[in-house]
């Protein structure tokens, strides 16, 4: 079927099972086109970070919280910088495998992947802006935390090193 066949289709699929039904109410989201992303989400609430490398150095950040979908798949798109001491920490609320991209994302991110337990798993250095190519934790992660790009290199962040904050239950 013709995609623009399928929208016309699905459209019109309220009043054709509207007789077969009755009454139903279908929410307006799902009867309109969807909205193209077009600028940046307005800033999230913010909260305390803190990571802890090897040697025990504590490193502060000040993290939006990205917790829900929309949210999430906005993230930091369209934002042209991101502060050295600031980020968004994106929360799956429960361990699963987490995949980015840089889809409308215009400056270069670090993605910090983080298990349950608060232990840094992978970190995606310098990510290329406006990629399409998804960045994988490699395993089930509990948050996602972007950073500017070179933190972890300017940090001296390694995997194993510790996320300290409310939801790893280690809140600094």
């Amino acid at each position: 079927m013709i995609p623009s066949m399928r929208r016309r289709l699905f459209l019109a699929l309220p009043a054709l099972v509207a007789p077969i039904l009755g009454a139903v109410t279908i929410p307006a989201a799902l009867t309109q086109p969807a909205q193209a992303q077009t600028g940046p989400q307005p800033r999230l609430p913010t909260e305390k970070l803190v990571i802890v490398t090897r040697d025990g150095t504590r490193h502060d950040f000040t993290v939006e919280m990205a917790l829900d979908a929309e949210q999430q798949t906005v993230g930091l798109m369209f934002r042209p910088e991101v502060k050295p001491d600031e980020g968004m920490l994106f929360d799956w609320g429960a361990p699963r495998d987490s995949a980015m991209w840089m889809r409308n994302t215009i400056t270069s991110l670090d993605m910090v992947f983080i298990n349950a337990d608060g232990t840094i798993r992978r970190i995606a250095e310098r990510t290329v802006p406006l990629s399409l190519a998804t960045v994988e934790s490699r395993g089930p992660v509990r948050a996602t935390l972007e950073l500017a790009a070179g933190t972890a290199e300017r940090l001296g962040l390694h995997p194993g090193d510790k996320v300290l904050q409310r939801i790893f239950g280690n809140a600094p």
